[in-house]
């Protein structure tokens, strides 16, 4: 994997977190109200529920704006894979098994991007290094 490989898979993919970030957070609460309604019959606790899907659209809307920077990537690439574990498994407390698919190709891009992280030269932080 050369640099310009790694650069094109980090925007590919912050631009998916970010964008999942952005359109969320001015709806926050009515993207809430749906997932705490998506996990009613589920065996996750409101408790739980309720401030993750307060929490979610921040942490992809950072985790995003990070990897599109090329500000503190391997954190970045560790906390989208983290979030994408959290959400597999959500996901599958709900039985919604066509969803899997897509959260599993992000995991994969945040698992190759970490594997390949010496790559990383077109980056904000490497400028800020210098």
């Amino acid at each position: 994997m050369n640099t310009t490989t790694f650069l094109l898979l980090r925007l590919g993919i912050a631009a998916s977190m970010f964008g999942h970030g952005l359109v969320r957070l001015p709806k926050l609460t009515s993207f809430s109200n749906w997932m705490v309604g998506s996990f009613e019959k589920s065996m996750i606790p409101k408790a739980l529920v309720v401030p993750f899907s307060y929490a979610l659209p921040i942490a992809e809307f950072a985790v995003g704006l990070l990897l599109l920077l090329g500000l503190f990537t391997r954190p970045a690439l560790l906390a989208g894979s983290w979030i994408m574990l959290a959400l597999i498994m959500g996901t599958a407390m709900v039985e919604n098994w066509e969803a899997i698919p897509s959260q599993l190709i992000h995991l994969a891009f945040f698992a190759v991007l970490i594997q390949f992280i010496p790559h990383n030269s077109w980056s904000l932080y490497r400028v800020l290094l210098k």
